[in-house]
């Protein structure tokens, strides 16, 4: 059984949209898309610095195109035939769209909003968000909560991301949570899926109140709890609440076992997902989408394992 998983924010790296751009209409695709948005895709995908593409109004709409334009190279849905489809964080709305929940256009739509409304959530307060690498679950969680900070992510293979504000993370960095090898600073522009991004939620559920969600056409696998969702309604409804609360990858990779799954593909820009999975699920085969180099290999991976 095969999972198509996308990711979240701060798996963006200056430059990683060029190559796909030279795949027949994908340059065009994305200039059409641009124009909707308002926001220029290629320029942020090919030639923006780091710090540029860092900006949640800019990072949201750019990962979840990268996204939608790697598996377009697959093919849809229904060629690809993932037993269940799933998203981190930001990666919901491009899974969304996977599932049929929501098309191209519309998914676009509401994670520019969705970007906007966070950025603007985060510039009232300096925040952002650590990984810790290593430790007990349990054990870190609880130091997080004495230091005032949430975990934000909860991603199994003994990660967790820790979000708060600027001198509650530094706090962190010198008092690490017993067992905790490492704490390492996200490229991200503030503490989301805590209590700082309440402001964006009544944005974005304004926004969602604009579409006409459609029931997922394959097992869509939620960041609240981890549940299978097969109601369009309530995917979108998980996706507005989402911004601020956890996210439980974790979770999401516990129903991946139930569910029987053996392969992952991480649609661009792959490689944060499939490093869990790799440590997570260990049996399972992994792939990531990097650059179209990555496509014939995935391919391959479908055929073996797709509708299985």
């Amino acid at each position: 059984m095969l999972v198509l998983v996308a990711p979240g924010q701060g798996a963006q790296t200056p430059g990683f949209l060029t190559p796909w751009l030279d795949l027949p209409g994908a340059a065009d695709r994305v200039a059409a898309w641009s124009d909707v948005l308002g926001l220029d895709l290629v320029h942020y995908g090919t030639q923006a610095d780091a710090d540029a593409i860092r900006d949640t109004a800019v990072a949201q709409p750019l990962l979840v195109a990268a996204g939608l334009l790697s598996a377009a190279a697959l093919g849809d849905t229904s060629e690809i035939a993932p037993g269940a489809v799933a998203g981190h964080s930001v990666g919901e709305i491009t899974a969304a769209a996977f599932a049929g929940v929501l098309d191209a256009t519309a998914a676009l739509a509401l994670v520019r909003k969705r970007g906007l409304a966070m950025a603007d959530a985060a510039a009232i307060t300096e925040t952002g968000m650590s990984a810790l690498l290593g430790g007990d679950a349990e054990t870190s969680v609880a130091h997080l909560e004495r230091l005032g900070l949430t975990p934000a992510n909860i991603n199994g293979a003994g990660q967790i991301v820790a979000a708060g504000t600027l001198e509650q993370l530094a706090v962190l960095n010198e008092d690490k949570p017993e067992g905790v090898r490492k704490v390492v600073p996200l490229k991200v522009a503030g503490a989301f899926h805590t209590h700082h991004m309440a402001p964006a939620v009544e944005t974005l559920a304004k926004a969602a109140a604009e579409l006409t969600p459609a029931d997922p056409k394959v097992p869509y696998v939620s960041n609240k709890d981890g549940r299978t969702v097969a109601n369009g309604a309530e995917v979108l409804e998980r996706l507005v609440g989402q911004v601020a609360n956890p996210v439980r990858w974790d979770l999401c990779m516990e129903t991946f076992k139930e569910l029987g799954v053996t392969a992952l593909i991480e649609v661009c820009p792959g490689g944060t997902l499939t490093g869990l999975a790799k440590r997570a699920l260990p049996g399972v085969k992994t792939l990531a989408l990097k650059t179209p180099d990555d496509l014939d290999a995935a391919r391959e991976l479908i055929a073996e394992h797709a509708g299985a």
